[in-house]
């Protein structure tokens, strides 16, 4: 750890964070979510938001991908994923639901709301995110793909998508 730089638990907890929380709309797999809540961590997004069916953590399978990273990204359960889109927007942040839908921009060619705390909506792997919370979110994004399939991993997409809100949101304080 100290050759590689990296904070314990106690100082990444109070170490400035992105401007960035995930919602996670029904995501069956504890796998996926252990590996969004590593990434998370990567990233010091400020939290991570479980809803619906979404398993929560302390779980071994969890534990196995996230190595520890659900100690120290803050997280919550929220049963409705609309009702807490619509929480986090009503304290001032802009929610994006990362999904492919009509109308979805583009995330190489999206404008990001620098002034805002950015909300990212992951859904579900086989639906997606939910009607119901795309239609709670103010914009939807996609992520460009050229290949035969028609989707990403949602653990992947989460790479993928936090990366990009991260070049613009980082903590000033590294």
């Amino acid at each position: 750890m100290d050759e590689l730089n990296r904070l314990d638990v106690a100082a990444f907890k109070a170490a400035p964070k992105s401007k960035i929380v995930l919602v996670l709309d029904n995501i069956r797999s504890r796998n996926n979510v252990g590996a969004i809540f590593r990434t998370a961590d990567a990233f010091r997004i400020e939290e991570i938001v479980l809803c619906g069916i979404t398993p929560t953590p302390p779980h071994k399978d969890i534990h196995k991908t996230a190595l520890g990273a659900t100690e120290s990204v803050c997280w919550r359960y929220a049963k409705n994923t609309a009702d807490a889109i619509h929480e986090l927007k009503k304290n001032g942040a802009y929610c994006y639901a990362v999904e492919q839908v009509s109308g979805a921009e583009y995330l190489d060619e999206l404008s990001i709301h620098t002034d805002q705390k950015a909300v990212l909506v992951l859904g579900n792997e086989v639906k997606g995110v939910s009607q119901l919370a795309i239609d709670a979110c103010d914009t939807a994004v996609e992520i460009p793909q050229l290949g035969t399939k028609h989707s990403l991993n949602v653990a992947t997409t989460a790479g993928v998508v936090l990366w990009h809100f991260f070049r613009e949101l980082r903590p000033t304080e590294h």
